[in-house]
């Protein structure tokens, strides 16, 4: 869906209101007939397809002279997710921090071989949420009006720090929100991790390390944080968070699946590629994901649930957490959360809001699971 509207001769039609607003104001309080019209003064791409896998699934070097490492400047975005900061800030995404979704697929299957399936899945995951969806564009952190002019509330178009929506608590180094920052790196839980990978992983954050980690973290935000949730998603993007660094972070001419942490420390806080870095050796998605997750969430079995005050921790028992595959995961993200944020989408909007509902179910990959259509078919 394409539609490219000259700006000059809307504004003719448009001249009472349309330079009442800002360039990147909301629309809140304008009538439906009145978006509708405003959204024809700026360029509405729409939804687009996702990119397919990339042909070459080979161990190779990431950290070229193609995409050498630049810090990020004072208006470059970076959010709570190190791998994205990390392909942002080597020219994988742009270094911006504000990209399109099908850029992030490309740019985490090119930088760390990460499977199409799951890179469709988790890049559109967040995009439906955090994303603008008439103009295709969604920051990495925080909210930006370089991602255009915002839908009418109560969408939020926040980007990836947006809290609750995709971004959870018990983040591995990035404190809960409830405390004030969800996207910086913290020392203090990057201590914990060291501490804990000496103990559990001989040195490394491997597997075993990684379980005790994430353990700790959800026992810290239990005890601490009164509005703690970890209901799905959530639940499920905890998990796989805490294979990411063992399975993407290593270096692909080894296969020990065990982090070394000075280098753990150049990802999660100076979003940096080691020198020489070649990312890990085939792709990594769905099939392969599944029994890292598995084995983390057994190590240390808790049901979903959220806390009603201070380690007051009680269980959903209508969420399945893992035993339902990303079924669950998936009717909950479109039924409750985006119909939250839209409830009653129209035009292009609408139209964009379908065919990216549609590209997160096709993704899931579980034709055992019932698509739901809350924008219609």
């Amino acid at each position: 869906m394409h539609l490219y509207l000259r700006f000059a001769v809307i504004l003719l039609s448009l001249s009472k209101w349309a330079t009442a607003l800002p360039p990147w104001g909301s629309l809140a309080g304008l009538s439906e007939r009145e978006i509708e019209a405003f959204a024809r003064t700026v360029t509405v791409t729409g939804a687009h397809p996702p990119p397919g896998p990339d042909p070459d699934t080979s161990p190779r070097l990431v950290n070229d002279a193609a995409h050498p490492y630049r810090a990020p400047g004072p208006n470059d975005i970076r959010g709570p997710c190190p791998g994205l900061n990390t392909l942002a800030s080597h020219g994988y995404l742009n270094r911006s921090g504000i990209a399109t979704p099908q850029e992030i697929v490309n740019a985490v299957q090119k930088g760390f071989n990460m499977g199409n399936d799951l890179a469709v899945f988790v890049a559109w995951g967040a995009f439906l949420v955090d994303g603008n969806h008439l103009t295709n564009l969604m920051s990495i952190g925080e909210k930006s009006s370089a991602t255009g002019i915002d839908p009418p509330p109560p969408a939020i178009v926040g980007g990836l720090n947006t809290h609750k929506v995709f971004e959870g608590d018990a983040s591995t180094t990035r404190g809960d929100f409830y405390f004030g920052d969800n996207h910086s790196f913290n020392e203090t839980l990057f201590d914990q991790l060291v501490n804990t990978s000496n103990v559990y992983g001989g040195g490394y954050y491997d597997a075993a390390a990684a379980a005790e980690v994430r353990w700790n973290r959800i026992l810290d935000s239990k005890a601490r944080n009164p509005t703690f949730d970890f209901t799905s998603p959530r639940y499920v993007t905890a998990y796989a968070e805490s294979v990411f660094p063992f399975r993407f972070f290593v270096d692909g001419r080894n296969q020990s699946g065990a982090l070394d942490l000075i280098t753990a420390r150049g990802f999660y806080q100076r979003s940096q590629f080691p020198t020489g870095f070649y990312r890990r050796n085939g792709s990594f998605g769905f099939n392969e994901i599944g029994p890292d997750v598995d084995a983390l969430a057994e190590a240390h079995p808790i049901a979903p649930g959220h806390n009603e005050g201070v380690g007051n921790y009680v269980l959903n028992p209508e969420d399945p957490g893992l035993s339902n595959g990303l079924c669950f995961l998936y009717t909950k993200h479109i039924n409750t959360t985006l119909t939250s944020l839209y409830p009653n989408p129209q035009g292009p909007l609408r139209e964009a809001l379908k065919e990216n509902a549609a590209t997160f179910y096709t993704a899931m990959g579980d034709s055992s699971c019932p698509q739901v259509f809350p924008f219609g078919r």
